[in-house]
């Protein structure tokens, strides 16, 4: 028997995701909503005409042909993941084509193509234990290369220092906010936990911060799954606190009870966080053309500053790393860097300043992964 979402999925209706606000009730508890179907009105039909024919009353339907509609062959297939909030940005990146190219609002025109990543399918254990490069960008790359989908649409935070050969990834959109939300049902803030209270958070660049400011907490690694998924295990008192990038609960309309927004100086981000890149194949100007329409140039060029620095860094990925580059009132750049211990014991900062241009930023990534390099010393990146 089919599924309702297989139904849909072979029929390819394009489910938009409904608000999801996250709720503090008068218990203290979350819940989260879902998504929701538009509502489907069944086909008017027309009244029964009434014929005579030799003497006889008949009741007959005038039956209405259906309209035939030409199939638009999609022009762009866009390639993501499944979850709530891979859909938002791939909904994002398909409003923004069709706002900057006419041809694209066609109903047909752009498909999205749902792919499952490795990162997806394996959830009993932290990310840092399944290892390894591009665990939730490695199919999705696979498939752009086999011409399955024409571009591809990523958390910036998710791909690999080093990109797949034959594609490029010729787009950033505007940055969505880079700081950390911190959810509790319990405490106000990081500070007001109780000593032994348990954080869920499945990156270890979260966790060392944290240990390395609040020492007397305890951190659940294996605290996976989608955005919606960690807040009901929250709500269940699986730990007592979590910490979210604040760009994904904005785009999924989910940040109406965060309990506190941390400062950069509290939690430096990711690298690369609350940025969406857009990947296409090599040579495939058309493609290419498409996206540069949509590129923000800030934001590649921050995104280029701080991959640099993670480059050059060529930690593992058990190694805690952050980086943040952001423009400040005279239009400078401001980089800070940041390498840690995964028990939060040693963390290692550095921060740079210089203009806001592509070769600069560059060399301000270059220079302060080197320096954080010399200052770590032999072995310790070497969990």
């Amino acid at each position: 028997m089919e599924t309702l979402s297989s139904c849909i999925l072979k029929n390819q209706y394009l489910i938009r995701p409904s608000p999801c606000p996250v709720k503090f009730s008068s218990g203290g508890s979350v819940s989260v909503l879902g998504f929701s179907l538009s509502s489907m009105k069944a086909p008017a039909f027309p009244s029964p005409s009434r014929k005579q024919s030799f003497g006889v009353v008949r009741a007959s339907v005038a039956v209405q042909q259906p309209i035939q509609k030409t199939k638009v062959a999609a022009l762009i297939r866009i390639g993501t993941r499944g979850s709530p909030l891979a859909l938002a940005q791939a909904y994002e990146t398909r409003d923004k084509l069709i706002a900057a190219h006419a041809e694209l609002a066609e109903e047909g025109a752009i498909h999205i193509e749902i792919i499952k990543t490795t990162g997806d399918k394996i959830l009993s254990q932290p990310l840092a234990d399944i290892g390894g490069k591009g665990l939730f960008t490695k199919e999705i790359d696979e498939a752009l290369l086999n011409g399955d989908i024409d571009i591809a649409v990523h958390s910036m935070k998710d791909v690999p220092t080093y990109l797949p050969e034959k594609t490029m990834l010729p787009c950033n959109l505007p940055r969505e906010d880079v700081h950390d939300a911190f959810i509790s049902v319990s405490a106000a803030s990081l500070a007001a936990l109780p000593a032994g209270s348990i954080v869920g958070t499945a990156s270890l660049r979260r966790k060392s911060q944290l240990l390395h400011r609040y020492p007397l907490l305890k951190v659940e690694e294996n605290f996976r799954g989608n955005v919606q998924t960690r807040l009901r295990k929250l709500n269940e008192g699986v730990v007592q606190a979590t910490l979210l990038a604040l760009a994904g609960l904005k785009r999924l309309n989910m940040t109406e009870n965060v309990t506190s927004i941390l400062s950069i100086d509290e939690m430096l981000p990711a690298v690369a966080q609350g940025a969406i890149g857009i990947a296409c194949r090599s040579g495939d100007d058309k493609m290419a053309n498409y996206l540069a329409s949509l590129n923000h140039e800030e934001t590649r060029l921050a995104v280029a500053c701080e991959r640099t620095f993670l480059e050059t860094l060529d930690g593992s990925c058990r190694t805690p790393i952050a980086g943040y580059a952001s423009k400040d009132e005279d239009g400078n750049c401001i980089f800070k860097g940041l390498v840690a211990s995964p028990d939060g014991t040693r963390v290692l900062e550095t921060s740079r300043k210089g203009p806001y241009a592509l070769e600069d930023m560059i060399k301000m990534g270059k220079d302060a992964g080197k320096e954080l390099l010399s200052q770590a010393g032999p072995g310790f990146f070497d969990y």
